[in-house]
């Protein structure tokens, strides 16, 4: 049976700062803890989709070290398939280190370490299972000449072709032998911005940028705008087709994989058979209930858990 998920990209342990603000250059500045939890948006975005209810695969490269040990295991415990994990004793798992402010905003500095080694021979040699998923889910945290050799890899089957931008590249453009390939392209605001240099910040602007997005390439588009929910956008000879999908409230303490939460419950919905609307709503649920615990591993919800929250209304 095909697998519902099948998830390229990156994995890593994140190491958490709770800081009363951003100290400026020079200055010591007191912590309020250090945690450390499993991350990276390939991992994060595996979990998601697994804890949604996908039957989920992971592809990615990690370290030879307690690290690395401590993610595949939370990924198995999780119920993600690794059979096509891989990993490079000669280097270090990824690491990410977040700074998460009193309102639940983060900054994060990641270090590729073992994600910078997933190679387009590493796709190759997993070709039949990722040709052979129902929804194929990547991100920009391994190498960009990976992503492109997984993409086409992925259309060689009847996948539904899903990328999440980010981090966004500091050319602010993605290559056409990418895009090409993409049914679903889902960055966040900021990362729309980058791409277009249009700022998502009303109905009027926010159809602009996601316009110039779909004449990239991609078949369609969902920006997600943080607690104002998530715009889709596709065009065809039909029309242009839009569906706007609000967020749900809750208290945030973390906002930390809230975006990966968001593309892995997406990607479960839509393996599924869920309409891209129905989708949505997971994904928005997903995100908001995210950004009610601390870490990104750990605050990546359960299935019982989104049902719940889609079921009221907003």
């Amino acid at each position: 049976m095909a697998t519902d998920v099948m998830v390229v990209g990156s994995l890593s342990m994140d190491l958490v700062l709770q800081v009363p603000r951003l100290p400026k250059i020079g200055e010591t500045l007191a912590g309020k803890s250090f945690d450390t939890f499993v991350g990276g948006k390939g991992n994060n975005q595996a979990l998601a989709a697994a804890r949604a209810g996908a039957s989920t695969a992971m592809l990615g490269k990690l370290g030879g070290d307690a690290y690395g040990e401590i993610v595949l295991a939370s990924l198995k415990d999780n119920g993600v398939n690794c059979d096509n994990m891989l990993v490079d004793s000669t280097i270090s798992t990824g690491i990410a280190n977040i700074w998460v402010g009193p309102t639940g905003d983060n900054s994060i500095i990641i270090v590729a370490n073992s994600n910078g080694r997933l190679s387009p021979q590493d796709i190759e040699a997993a070709a039949t299972e990722i040709s052979s998923a129902k929804t194929v889910l990547f991100q920009l945290e391994v190498p960009i000449e990976t992503i492109i050799a997984a993409a086409a890899v992925a259309k060689r089957g009847n996948a539904l072709v899903i990328l999440n931008p980010a981090p966004a590249p500091p050319s602010g453009s993605l290559p056409e032998a990418l895009l090409a390939n993409i049914d679903l392209l889902v960055p966040n605001e900021t990362e729309a911005e980058l791409l277009t240099g249009i700022s998502p910040v009303d109905e009027k602007s926010i159809e602009a940028c996601a316009l110039k997005l779909l004449a990239m390439g991609p078949k369609a588009v969902i920006i997600t705008l943080g607690d104002r929910g998530a715009v889709y956008m596709s065009r065809s000879i039909e029309g242009t087709t839009k569906i706007q999908v609000p967020t749900y409230p809750v208290k945030v303490v973390d906002s930390t994989a809230a975006g990966d939460a968001f593309c892995g419950a997406l990607a479960s919905q839509l393996a599924r058979g869920a309409t891209i609307e129905e989708a949505m709503r997971y994904g928005c649920a997903a995100g908001a209930l995210a950004c009610t615990r601390a870490g990104a591993g750990p605050s990546l919800p359960m299935a019982a858990d989104l049902e719940a929250m889609v079921s009221t209304k907003v």
